[in-house]
């Protein structure tokens, strides 16, 4: 694994300079979709304005060191590097993108997870986001919920209770693990698209994560919301690397009004 890191960093160089300071994380929407209409899923690469707390592109990042998948309600998993396009006019320029069908009513995952070193730091990213198939707005179906489970392992944000109550004015609650075990004292923020965050700690934002890793937003709106989490393990050494940085993202496309 070790000489892999290596190799791929010597044959992509800078490219993983800027996907270690930056933040990676994956966006569709609506939150619920009908069935078998058309989901555009985002790979995204930014968040790295006013300390990895901002909503807005910068680069784009390499495909090879990266997995991108999507989970369907039965458990079938597709790799959507097979049928990703590139939105952008230059190498560093826009974002990825994959579209998907809906082909089975319930809940989706999509899972991305990078991992690269940049000069002697190790950096590992996990991040997700979720969207539902429907045929009936008006009844929600929970097929492929019970699937959606902890990787247990890495940094990653959970979320805590049912996807689909999410919506504007409500609580939304997530669980920050560090390999399957809560992470406390640890500092969320989470950035709405097209909200920018006071410099230094911003209390609108921004969480702290309690003594079983729990933090609690309320979305004023309805509108993209990005979870971000980063944690630094100075004891994860290896060839190359002094350390190892964690970062974890979710996004949630919160409706304006719930759906149940």
């Amino acid at each position: 694994m070790k000489k892999w890191i290596m190799a791929v960093c010597v044959s992509l160089g800078c490219v993983f300079s800027q996907s270690a300071a930056h933040d990676t994380w994956v966006q569709s929407g609506p939150l619920v979709a009908r069935y078998q209409d058309v989901v555009h899923i985002d790979l995204m690469l930014g968040n790295h304005g006013n300390n990895h707390r901002d909503f807005k592109l910068a680069s784009k990042i390499s495909l090879e060191p990266c997995t991108l998948d999507l989970i369907q309600p039965d458990g079938s998993k597709t790799n959507l590097k097979d049928s990703i396009t590139d939105m952008g006019s230059a190498p560093k320029e826009g974002f990825w993108t994959s579209r998907f069908v809906t082909q089975q009513l319930g809940f989706h995952q999509v899972l991305h997870t990078l991992d690269v070193l940049h000069g002697t730091t190790r950096a590992i990213k996990t991040s997700k986001t979720y969207f539902i198939a429907s045929s009936c707005f008006g009844a929600i179906p929970t097929v492929g919920a019970d699937r959606i489970q902890p990787l247990n392992k890495g940094l990653e944000l959970v979320v805590d209770g049912a996807i689909e109550a999410v919506a504007a004015n409500r609580d939304l609650r997530l669980q920050l693990l560090w390999n399957g075990k809560p992470l406390p004292n640890v500092d969320v923020a989470f950035i709405p698209r097209g909200a920018t965050l006071a410099e230094g700690r911003d209390s609108n934002y921004e969480r702290t994560s309690d003594a079983n890793g729990f933090v609690t937003f309320r979305p004023a709106e309805g509108n993209y919301v990005l979870a971000v989490a980063h944690h630094i393990a100075t004891d994860e050494k290896g060839e190359g690397y002094d350390k190892t940085h964690y970062g974890a993202t979710l996004v949630l496309p919160v409706p304006q009004v719930p759906f149940r």
